[in-house]
């Protein structure tokens, strides 16, 4: 399975899962640190360009996922052409 990265926060990767389930998840990113894992935070991007914390499995310390959240919301739009671009379709989770 490949892993498209969107782009990186210190050694935090921000990334989608190649296989997104079927039909396809709405728009989120995975976050962890260093490469990728299956046990990763999982972010949902909503469709003001906000975010919401799905889970935080990769147990990211509260202040460094907060930092990590805004920078993910400042580029949310950037997060949603790649996902578009990537799986050719797009909804949210709210």
């Amino acid at each position: 399975m490949t892993v498209p990265q969107v782009f990186k926060i210190g050694s935090y990767w921000v990334y989608f899962w190649s296989n997104e389930n079927e039909p396809l998840e709405p728009v989120h990113v995975h976050v962890c640190q260093g490469a990728p894992s299956a046990g990763a935070t999982k972010i949902w991007i909503t469709q003001t360009g906000k975010c919401y914390l799905c889970g935080n499995s990769s147990k990211i310390p509260e202040r460094t996922l907060r930092n990590i959240m805004k920078i993910i919301e400042a580029r949310s739009e950037e997060i949603i052409e790649k996902w578009t671009a990537y799986f050719g379709e797009i909804s949210y989770f709210c």
